[in-house]
Protein backbone atom coordinates (compact mmCIF):
# COMPACT_ATOMS: atom_id res chain seq x y z
CA UNK A 1 0.00 0.00 0.00
CA UNK A 2 0.89 3.94 -0.42
CA UNK A 3 0.37 6.36 1.96
CA UNK A 4 1.21 9.92 0.80
CA UNK A 5 4.65 11.55 1.95
CA UNK A 6 4.65 15.58 1.85
CA UNK A 7 7.19 17.54 3.31
CA UNK A 8 6.52 21.20 4.52
CA UNK A 9 9.49 22.60 2.32
CA UNK A 10 8.22 21.06 -1.03
CA UNK A 11 6.31 23.65 -3.33
CA UNK A 12 3.59 23.52 -3.01
CA UNK A 13 2.76 21.99 0.19
CA UNK A 14 -0.05 24.16 1.26
CA UNK A 15 -2.42 23.47 -1.52
CA UNK A 16 -1.68 19.23 -0.93
CA UNK A 17 -2.86 19.84 2.73
CA UNK A 18 -6.27 21.57 1.51
CA UNK A 19 -6.58 18.83 -1.04
CA UNK A 20 -5.77 16.36 1.67
CA UNK A 21 -8.15 17.55 4.20
CA UNK A 22 -11.27 18.24 1.59
CA UNK A 23 -14.10 16.55 2.51
CA UNK A 24 -17.79 16.78 0.71
CA UNK A 25 -19.68 17.52 3.55
CA UNK A 26 -22.60 18.07 1.14
CA UNK A 27 -25.37 15.38 1.89
CA UNK A 28 -26.38 12.78 -1.10
CA UNK A 29 -29.53 14.21 -2.96
CA UNK A 30 -31.40 10.99 -3.23
CA UNK A 31 -30.82 10.52 0.65
CA UNK A 32 -31.91 14.02 1.30
CA UNK A 33 -35.46 13.49 -0.78
CA UNK A 34 -36.03 9.76 0.80
CA UNK A 35 -35.56 11.32 4.46
CA UNK A 36 -37.84 14.46 3.50
CA UNK A 37 -40.38 11.93 2.24
CA UNK A 38 -39.86 9.96 5.41
CA UNK A 39 -40.01 12.90 7.94
CA UNK A 40 -43.17 14.12 6.34
CA UNK A 41 -45.13 10.76 6.65
CA UNK A 42 -44.18 10.37 10.49
CA UNK A 43 -45.04 13.92 11.22
CA UNK A 44 -48.57 13.01 9.57
CA UNK A 45 -49.21 9.48 10.60
CA UNK A 46 -47.34 8.98 13.75
CA UNK A 47 -47.05 5.61 15.23
CA UNK A 48 -48.13 4.09 11.78
CA UNK A 49 -45.59 5.43 10.06
CA UNK A 50 -43.07 5.08 12.06
CA UNK A 51 -43.98 1.12 12.84
CA UNK A 52 -44.25 0.50 8.93
CA UNK A 53 -41.20 1.87 8.17
CA UNK A 54 -39.43 0.30 11.17
CA UNK A 55 -40.88 -3.49 9.90
CA UNK A 56 -40.17 -2.53 6.29
CA UNK A 57 -36.25 -1.69 7.28
CA UNK A 58 -35.58 -3.63 10.01
CA UNK A 59 -37.69 -6.63 8.67
CA UNK A 60 -39.76 -6.81 11.69
CA UNK A 61 -43.47 -7.88 12.03
CA UNK A 62 -44.13 -5.97 14.98
CA UNK A 63 -47.80 -5.33 15.82
CA UNK A 64 -47.46 -1.85 17.14
CA UNK A 65 -45.10 0.62 18.27
CA UNK A 66 -45.62 -0.11 22.02
CA UNK A 67 -44.27 -3.61 20.93
CA UNK A 68 -40.89 -2.20 20.27
CA UNK A 69 -40.27 -0.59 23.55
CA UNK A 70 -37.96 -2.41 25.69
CA UNK A 71 -38.91 -2.64 29.03
CA UNK A 72 -36.76 -1.79 32.16
CA UNK A 73 -36.42 -5.51 33.39
CA UNK A 74 -35.34 -6.28 29.83
CA UNK A 75 -32.28 -4.05 30.06
CA UNK A 76 -31.31 -4.91 33.45
CA UNK A 77 -31.41 -8.89 32.42
CA UNK A 78 -28.84 -7.77 30.04
CA UNK A 79 -26.97 -6.15 32.01
CA UNK A 80 -26.92 -8.91 34.98
CA UNK A 81 -26.03 -11.48 32.02
CA UNK A 82 -23.23 -9.87 30.32
CA UNK A 83 -19.65 -11.60 31.61
CA UNK A 84 -18.35 -10.67 34.84
CA UNK A 85 -15.38 -8.60 32.75
CA UNK A 86 -17.44 -6.98 30.40
CA UNK A 87 -20.33 -5.92 33.23
CA UNK A 88 -17.02 -4.37 35.33
CA UNK A 89 -15.88 -3.00 32.57
CA UNK A 90 -18.95 -1.41 31.53
CA UNK A 91 -19.31 -0.06 34.94
CA UNK A 92 -15.73 1.36 35.15
CA UNK A 93 -16.30 3.13 31.73
CA UNK A 94 -19.00 4.97 33.31
CA UNK A 95 -17.86 5.69 36.50
CA UNK A 96 -14.86 7.33 34.92
CA UNK A 97 -17.23 9.22 32.42
CA UNK A 98 -19.83 10.72 35.03
CA UNK A 99 -16.86 11.67 37.75
CA UNK A 100 -15.42 13.61 34.72
CA UNK A 101 -18.73 15.12 33.65
CA UNK A 102 -19.91 15.75 37.19
CA UNK A 103 -17.06 18.79 36.64
CA UNK A 104 -18.84 20.41 33.91
CA UNK A 105 -22.03 21.40 35.39
CA UNK A 106 -22.86 25.30 35.08
CA UNK A 107 -24.11 27.18 37.98
CA UNK A 108 -26.80 30.14 38.52
CA UNK A 109 -25.32 32.97 39.65
CA UNK A 110 -26.53 36.90 39.98
CA UNK A 111 -25.30 39.94 41.28
CA UNK A 112 -26.64 43.38 43.07
CA UNK A 113 -25.66 46.29 41.96
CA UNK A 114 -25.54 49.22 44.03
CA UNK A 115 -29.04 50.98 43.09
CA UNK A 116 -30.36 47.73 43.89
CA UNK A 117 -30.70 46.01 40.40
CA UNK A 118 -30.07 42.33 40.39
CA UNK A 119 -28.61 40.87 37.36
CA UNK A 120 -28.02 37.11 36.76
CA UNK A 121 -28.32 33.81 34.52
CA UNK A 122 -30.48 30.45 35.81
CA UNK A 123 -29.32 27.36 34.57
CA UNK A 124 -31.82 25.01 34.15
CA UNK A 125 -31.38 20.80 31.90
CA UNK A 126 -33.56 20.31 29.21
CA UNK A 127 -36.75 18.23 30.24
CA UNK A 128 -36.30 15.17 27.31
CA UNK A 129 -33.29 13.76 25.03
CA UNK A 130 -33.74 11.57 22.35
CA UNK A 131 -30.22 9.49 21.89
CA UNK A 132 -29.94 7.56 18.55
CA UNK A 133 -27.66 4.53 18.10
CA UNK A 134 -26.46 2.71 15.92
CA UNK A 135 -27.94 -0.70 16.02
CA UNK A 136 -27.28 -4.78 14.97
CA UNK A 137 -23.72 -5.89 14.72
CA UNK A 138 -22.49 -2.23 14.55
CA UNK A 139 -23.53 -1.72 17.82
CA UNK A 140 -21.54 0.96 20.15
CA UNK A 141 -22.03 0.05 24.02
CA UNK A 142 -19.00 3.13 24.42
CA UNK A 143 -21.53 5.87 22.60
CA UNK A 144 -24.66 4.90 25.17
CA UNK A 145 -22.36 6.27 27.80
CA UNK A 146 -20.63 9.27 25.80
CA UNK A 147 -24.14 10.40 25.77
CA UNK A 148 -26.71 9.57 28.03
CA UNK A 149 -24.48 10.16 31.29
CA UNK A 150 -23.63 13.74 30.05
CA UNK A 151 -27.63 14.05 30.00
CA UNK A 152 -28.07 12.60 33.26
CA UNK A 153 -25.70 14.60 35.15
CA UNK A 154 -27.44 17.82 33.87
CA UNK A 155 -30.61 16.53 35.59
CA UNK A 156 -31.94 15.79 31.61
CA UNK A 157 -35.36 14.65 33.20
CA UNK A 158 -36.17 11.96 30.58
CA UNK A 159 -33.55 10.26 28.02
CA UNK A 160 -35.28 8.00 25.12
CA UNK A 161 -33.31 5.75 23.42
CA UNK A 162 -33.67 4.54 19.89
CA UNK A 163 -31.90 1.80 18.42
CA UNK A 164 -32.30 0.09 15.41
CA UNK A 165 -32.72 -3.93 15.96
CA UNK A 166 -32.22 -5.47 12.26
CA UNK A 167 -34.35 -9.05 11.77
CA UNK A 168 -35.24 -8.46 15.30
CA UNK A 169 -31.47 -8.78 16.49
CA UNK A 170 -30.55 -7.02 20.17
CA UNK A 171 -26.98 -6.09 21.10
CA UNK A 172 -26.67 -7.35 24.96
CA UNK A 173 -23.87 -4.68 25.55
CA UNK A 174 -25.99 -1.91 24.23
CA UNK A 175 -29.04 -2.64 26.01
CA UNK A 176 -26.40 -2.61 29.25
CA UNK A 177 -25.03 0.21 28.97
CA UNK A 178 -28.65 2.05 29.01
CA UNK A 179 -29.02 -0.05 32.33
CA UNK A 180 -26.05 1.59 33.95
CA UNK A 181 -26.78 5.04 32.58
CA UNK A 182 -30.20 5.39 33.78
CA UNK A 183 -31.93 5.43 30.50
CA UNK A 184 -35.57 5.93 30.91
CA UNK A 185 -36.88 4.64 27.40
CA UNK A 186 -35.47 2.52 24.66
CA UNK A 187 -37.35 1.92 21.67
CA UNK A 188 -36.32 -0.64 18.84
CA UNK A 189 -36.34 1.87 15.77
CA UNK A 190 -34.06 2.80 12.75
CA UNK A 191 -33.53 6.45 11.63
CA UNK A 192 -36.95 7.33 10.91
CA UNK A 193 -37.00 7.10 15.03
CA UNK A 194 -35.37 10.86 14.51
CA UNK A 195 -38.83 12.03 13.00
CA UNK A 196 -40.69 10.29 16.16
CA UNK A 197 -38.47 12.09 18.28
CA UNK A 198 -38.61 15.37 16.60
CA UNK A 199 -42.35 15.82 16.17
CA UNK A 200 -43.79 13.39 18.55
CA UNK A 201 -46.18 10.56 18.32
CA UNK A 202 -49.09 8.50 20.22
CA UNK A 203 -46.39 6.22 21.79
CA UNK A 204 -42.83 8.20 21.27
CA UNK A 205 -42.20 11.54 23.58
CA UNK A 206 -41.15 14.56 21.66
CA UNK A 207 -37.82 15.86 22.86
CA UNK A 208 -36.31 18.96 22.76
CA UNK A 209 -32.50 17.80 21.49
CA UNK A 210 -31.53 14.44 19.51
CA UNK A 211 -27.74 13.30 19.79
CA UNK A 212 -25.87 10.29 18.67
CA UNK A 213 -24.04 8.89 15.87
CA UNK A 214 -26.06 7.57 12.76
CA UNK A 215 -25.20 6.87 9.08
CA UNK A 216 -26.28 9.23 6.39
CA UNK A 217 -29.98 8.93 6.82
CA UNK A 218 -29.75 9.80 10.07
CA UNK A 219 -27.31 12.90 9.49
CA UNK A 220 -29.82 13.75 7.28
CA UNK A 221 -32.78 13.79 9.11
CA UNK A 222 -31.16 15.24 11.92
CA UNK A 223 -29.91 18.09 9.63
CA UNK A 224 -33.79 18.35 8.65
CA UNK A 225 -35.32 18.75 11.80
CA UNK A 226 -32.55 20.91 13.65
CA UNK A 227 -34.81 23.94 14.18
CA UNK A 228 -37.82 21.95 15.58
CA UNK A 229 -35.45 20.31 18.12
CA UNK A 230 -32.08 20.69 18.89
CA UNK A 231 -29.16 18.33 18.05
CA UNK A 232 -25.61 17.87 19.36
CA UNK A 233 -23.89 17.89 16.04
CA UNK A 234 -23.61 16.32 12.23
CA UNK A 235 -19.90 14.75 12.54
CA UNK A 236 -18.38 13.39 9.24
CA UNK A 237 -15.80 10.71 9.27
CA UNK A 238 -13.38 9.86 12.35
CA UNK A 239 -9.83 11.66 12.29
CA UNK A 240 -6.51 11.45 14.20
CA UNK A 241 -3.31 13.71 14.28
CA UNK A 242 -0.25 12.55 15.54
CA UNK A 243 2.55 14.95 16.47
CA UNK A 244 5.58 12.86 17.12
CA UNK A 245 9.46 14.13 18.07
CA UNK A 246 10.76 11.13 16.51
CA UNK A 247 11.29 9.34 19.67
CA UNK A 248 7.69 7.41 19.91
CA UNK A 249 8.09 3.62 19.16
CA UNK A 250 6.91 3.45 15.56
CA UNK A 251 4.47 0.46 15.59
CA UNK A 252 2.78 2.40 18.54
CA UNK A 253 2.59 4.82 16.24
CA UNK A 254 1.32 3.27 13.06
CA UNK A 255 -1.29 1.53 15.55
CA UNK A 256 -2.95 4.67 16.67
CA UNK A 257 -3.32 5.87 13.02
CA UNK A 258 -4.82 2.41 12.46
CA UNK A 259 -7.51 2.74 15.31
CA UNK A 260 -9.01 5.89 13.24
CA UNK A 261 -8.46 4.43 9.97
CA UNK A 262 -10.57 1.06 10.83
CA UNK A 263 -13.55 3.00 10.87
CA UNK A 264 -14.40 4.16 7.92
CA UNK A 265 -12.76 4.28 4.43
CA UNK A 266 -13.55 7.96 4.44
CA UNK A 267 -11.90 8.30 8.21
CA UNK A 268 -7.93 10.20 8.34
CA UNK A 269 -5.32 9.70 10.05
CA UNK A 270 -2.15 11.95 9.88
CA UNK A 271 1.26 11.89 11.60
CA UNK A 272 3.43 14.83 11.40
CA UNK A 273 7.38 14.53 12.58
CA UNK A 274 10.74 16.62 11.91
CA UNK A 275 12.08 13.42 11.39
CA UNK A 276 12.32 11.70 8.11
CA UNK A 277 13.89 8.54 9.65
CA UNK A 278 10.78 8.22 12.19
CA UNK A 279 8.53 8.96 9.14
CA UNK A 280 10.25 5.64 7.33
CA UNK A 281 9.83 3.99 10.54
CA UNK A 282 6.39 4.19 10.43
CA UNK A 283 5.74 3.85 7.06
CA UNK A 284 7.83 0.24 7.28
CA UNK A 285 5.55 -0.39 10.51
CA UNK A 286 1.93 -0.08 8.58
CA UNK A 287 3.07 -2.30 5.69
CA UNK A 288 4.14 -5.13 8.46
CA UNK A 289 1.17 -4.53 10.69
CA UNK A 290 -1.42 -3.99 8.57
CA UNK A 291 -1.77 -7.37 7.16
CA UNK A 292 -2.72 -8.65 10.79
CA UNK A 293 -5.88 -6.59 10.82
CA UNK A 294 -8.82 -7.92 10.65
CA UNK A 295 -10.05 -4.73 8.87
CA UNK A 296 -7.74 -4.18 6.58
CA UNK A 297 -9.45 -3.42 3.91
CA UNK A 298 -10.73 -0.21 5.27
CA UNK A 299 -7.56 0.87 6.26
CA UNK A 300 -5.62 0.35 3.55
CA UNK A 301 -8.28 2.46 1.67
CA UNK A 302 -8.59 5.32 4.37
CA UNK A 303 -4.48 5.63 4.58
CA UNK A 304 -4.07 5.37 0.81
CA UNK A 305 -7.08 7.95 0.01
CA UNK A 306 -6.42 10.26 2.72
CA UNK A 307 -3.87 9.59 5.39
CA UNK A 308 -0.59 11.01 5.05
CA UNK A 309 3.09 10.84 6.87
CA UNK A 310 4.46 14.39 6.56
CA UNK A 311 7.61 15.93 7.05
CA UNK A 312 8.16 19.40 9.50
CA UNK A 313 10.73 21.52 9.61
CA UNK A 314 10.60 21.59 14.09
CA UNK A 315 7.79 20.75 16.57
CA UNK A 316 6.52 24.73 16.76
CA UNK A 317 5.72 24.23 12.61
CA UNK A 318 4.30 21.11 13.33
CA UNK A 319 1.75 22.87 16.08
CA UNK A 320 1.02 25.77 13.38
CA UNK A 321 -0.40 22.72 11.05
CA UNK A 322 -1.87 21.62 13.90
CA UNK A 323 -4.51 24.55 14.26
CA UNK A 324 -5.10 24.78 10.55
CA UNK A 325 -6.07 21.37 10.38
CA UNK A 326 -8.39 21.59 13.63
CA UNK A 327 -8.42 17.71 14.40
CA UNK A 328 -10.91 15.54 15.87
CA UNK A 329 -8.32 13.61 17.62
CA UNK A 330 -4.63 15.06 18.66
CA UNK A 331 -1.86 12.89 20.23
CA UNK A 332 1.10 14.40 21.20
CA UNK A 333 3.58 11.58 21.22
CA UNK A 334 6.47 13.37 22.22
CA UNK A 335 8.44 14.52 25.68
CA UNK A 336 6.90 17.46 27.80
CA UNK A 337 3.68 17.23 26.01
CA UNK A 338 1.84 18.81 28.62
CA UNK A 339 3.81 21.88 27.69
CA UNK A 340 3.26 21.50 24.28
CA UNK A 341 -0.22 21.18 24.10
CA UNK A 342 -0.41 25.37 24.99
CA UNK A 343 0.70 26.07 21.49
CA UNK A 344 -2.67 23.66 20.23
CA UNK A 345 -5.38 26.12 19.64
CA UNK A 346 -8.00 23.72 17.75
CA UNK A 347 -8.59 20.30 18.61
CA UNK A 348 -11.27 18.38 19.78
CA UNK A 349 -9.72 15.94 22.17
CA UNK A 350 -5.83 16.17 23.14
CA UNK A 351 -4.01 13.35 24.45
CA UNK A 352 -0.39 13.79 25.81
CA UNK A 353 2.45 11.21 26.25
CA UNK A 354 3.36 8.59 24.39
CA UNK A 355 1.08 6.29 26.59
CA UNK A 356 -2.17 8.11 26.12
CA UNK A 357 -3.74 6.62 23.05
CA UNK A 358 -6.80 7.79 21.59
CA UNK A 359 -8.61 4.55 21.92
CA UNK A 360 -8.49 5.19 26.00
CA UNK A 361 -10.61 7.93 25.14
CA UNK A 362 -13.10 6.24 23.21
CA UNK A 363 -13.78 3.91 26.12
CA UNK A 364 -13.06 4.74 29.69
CA UNK A 365 -10.67 7.95 29.92
CA UNK A 366 -13.32 10.29 31.15
CA UNK A 367 -13.77 13.23 28.34
CA UNK A 368 -16.28 12.78 25.97
CA UNK A 369 -15.69 11.27 22.56
CA UNK A 370 -18.43 13.01 20.93
CA UNK A 371 -15.94 15.49 18.87
CA UNK A 372 -16.32 17.95 16.51
CA UNK A 373 -14.79 16.56 12.80
CA UNK A 374 -14.03 18.59 9.63
CA UNK A 375 -11.88 21.36 10.98
CA UNK A 376 -15.12 22.39 13.34
CA UNK A 377 -12.91 22.09 16.07
CA UNK A 378 -11.96 25.97 15.01
CA UNK A 379 -14.94 27.07 16.53
CA UNK A 380 -17.03 23.80 18.72
CA UNK A 381 -15.88 21.53 21.10
CA UNK A 382 -16.33 18.07 22.79
CA UNK A 383 -20.08 17.05 23.97
CA UNK A 384 -20.64 17.79 27.59
CA UNK A 385 -23.17 18.33 30.15
CA UNK A 386 -23.10 22.15 28.83
CA UNK A 387 -24.86 20.82 25.91
CA UNK A 388 -27.96 19.61 28.12
CA UNK A 389 -27.99 22.61 29.97
CA UNK A 390 -29.30 26.45 28.96
CA UNK A 391 -29.40 29.53 30.21
CA UNK A 392 -31.71 32.30 31.12
CA UNK A 393 -31.30 35.91 31.72
CA UNK A 394 -32.18 37.00 35.11
CA UNK A 395 -33.29 40.84 35.48
CA UNK A 396 -35.16 42.49 38.33
CA UNK A 397 -34.30 46.58 37.99
CA UNK A 398 -34.95 48.77 40.96
CA UNK A 399 -37.17 51.90 40.83
CA UNK A 400 -33.56 53.58 41.35
CA UNK A 401 -32.01 51.44 38.49
CA UNK A 402 -34.67 52.81 36.37
CA UNK A 403 -34.12 55.79 36.62
CA UNK A 404 -30.25 55.34 34.68
CA UNK A 405 -31.50 52.63 32.60
CA UNK A 406 -34.52 53.98 31.36
CA UNK A 407 -32.94 57.06 30.17
CA UNK A 408 -30.16 55.04 28.29
CA UNK A 409 -32.88 52.69 26.78
CA UNK A 410 -34.97 55.65 25.37
CA UNK A 411 -32.38 57.79 23.95
CA UNK A 412 -31.15 54.55 21.92
CA UNK A 413 -34.47 53.37 20.92
CA UNK A 414 -35.76 56.45 19.51
CA UNK A 415 -32.33 56.41 17.63
CA UNK A 416 -33.13 53.53 16.13
CA UNK A 417 -36.82 54.43 15.49
CA UNK A 418 -38.83 52.09 18.23
CA UNK A 419 -40.56 54.97 20.22
CA UNK A 420 -42.59 52.21 21.93
CA UNK A 421 -39.72 51.15 23.13
CA UNK A 422 -38.85 54.52 23.67
CA UNK A 423 -42.14 55.48 25.92
CA UNK A 424 -42.17 52.05 27.88
CA UNK A 425 -38.88 52.99 29.40
CA UNK A 426 -40.03 56.66 29.85
CA UNK A 427 -42.82 55.53 31.82
CA UNK A 428 -40.74 54.19 34.84
CA UNK A 429 -38.83 57.74 34.88
CA UNK A 430 -40.17 59.72 38.28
Amino acid sequence: MKIKRLSTQDAGFEAELKALLAFETAQDDSIDQVVANILKDVKARGDAAVLEYTNRFDKTNASSLAALEIPQAELQAALNGLPVAQREALQAAADRVRSYHEKQVMQSWQYTEADGTLLGQQVTALDRVGLYVPGGKAAYPSSVLMNAIPAKVAGVQELVMVVPTPNGEKNPLVLAAAAVCGVDRVFCIGAQAVGALAYGTETVPQVDKIVGPGNAYVAAAKRRVFGVVGIDMVAGPSEILVISDGKSHPDWTAMDLFSQAEHDELAQAILLSPSAEFLDQVEASIARQVVEMPRQDIIRTSLQNRGALIQVKDLAEAAEICNYIAPEHLELSMDDALAFSKQIKHAGAIFMGRDTCEALGDYCAGPNHVLPTSRTARFSSPLGVYDFQKRSSLIMVSSAGAQTLGKIAATLAYGEGLQAHARSAEYRLK
